[in-house]
């Protein structure tokens, strides 16, 4: 997470109502992570509550969870990607899942390790059509 958001992905995610933005649950845990295993000082305190911010207020009641059915999901998807020859990590498979479970689109600047997971892909970053 950056001190300071890109301008790009600013304008991509404010063109979309506010309920129609989600972050997987394996997201925020990934954020709160990032953070905490950062050394303490001003750049952890500040992200921290950036993150704090962003889960309490950006994302209240907007957070898609790993249940049941993303977890079968998960065991179709890892399975699928080992059987290619190209292992997915533990998190993004669970944060594919997550999509599939709830039909959402990603929206990642990391759509290589995503593709073939059977969910819609967006990279704002780039040029923001569908994958």
């Amino acid at each position: 997470m950056r001190q300071v958001p890109d301008d790009t992905v600013v304008r991509w995610v404010d063109q979309y109502p506010a309920d129609e933005v989600f972050i997987t649950a394996v997201t925020a845990a990934e954020l709160v992570y990032g953070v905490a295993r950062l050394p303490d000082g001003q750049r952890k305190t500040l992200l921290a509550a950036r993150v704090a911010e962003l889960l309490a207020e950006d994302f209240q009641d907007q957070v898609l969870p790993f249940d049941g059915v993303a977890a079968e999901y998960y065991g179709e998807i890892a399975a699928t990607r080992e059987e290619q020859g190209r292992p997915i990590s533990m998190a993004d498979a669970q944060i594919a899942a997550v999509c599939r479970r709830y039909a959402a689109r990603l929206a990642t600047r990391n759509t290589k390790d995503f593709i073939g997971t059977g969910i819609t892909l967006l990279d704002p970053w780039g040029d923001a059509s569908e994958l």
